[in-house]
């Protein structure tokens, strides 16, 4: 069984341990490295957690992944720093954190939660589009010859 929960402050020896993971097994889905997020303090860490709603998926081989919230400035959210660790993936772990990330957004009362994929990654694009994430046309460059493409998720109104 896999559980999903909202990381603490406090677990950020965990969080440090599973993103630094993630990482190493999919640099090419970030827009930071493993040898600039090793080299984070302990104070950075902890200020992560306390700047994004981070949830971390559980299973019983221990981490299945991660995916933080970041409220905006315009009153929207973006998803960003989701990973699945490759023993989960398949098993609905994807799933099961971007509905935290969707629940989150909606207990907030935000109308929109957006999110960047790296074009060609066709797994992400259909994970979110199973929860309603459709392409916005926006995109940017993501690494020197790649580029990424939104995607957002309009919530219901009250």
């Amino acid at each position: 069984m896999t559980t999903v929960r909202l990381l603490e402050v406090e677990d950020w020896s965990l969080y440090r341990s599973v993103r630094l993971t993630s990482l190493a097994d999919a640099p090419e889905a970030f827009c930071s490295t493993l040898a600039r997020e090793e080299a984070f303090t302990p104070d950075v860490w902890r200020d992560r957690l306390s700047a994004r709603n981070t949830y971390l998926a559980e299973t019983a081989d221990g981490p299945g992944g991660l995916v933080a919230v970041v409220p905006e400035e315009d009153g929207t959210a973006e998803l960003v720093g989701m990973w699945v660790a490759p023993a989960a993936r398949g098993r609905g772990v994807g799933d099961l954190l971007v509905r935290a990330a969707l629940d989150w957004t909606a207990e907030h009362g935000l109308p929109e939660l957006r999110l960047w994929v790296v074009e060609g990654n066709r797994r992400a694009e259909r994970l979110y589009s199973r929860h309603g994430f459709a392409r916005t046309g926006d995109t940017q460059p993501h690494r020197p010859g790649e580029e990424q493409f939104e995607m957002a998720h309009v919530l219901a109104g009250p």
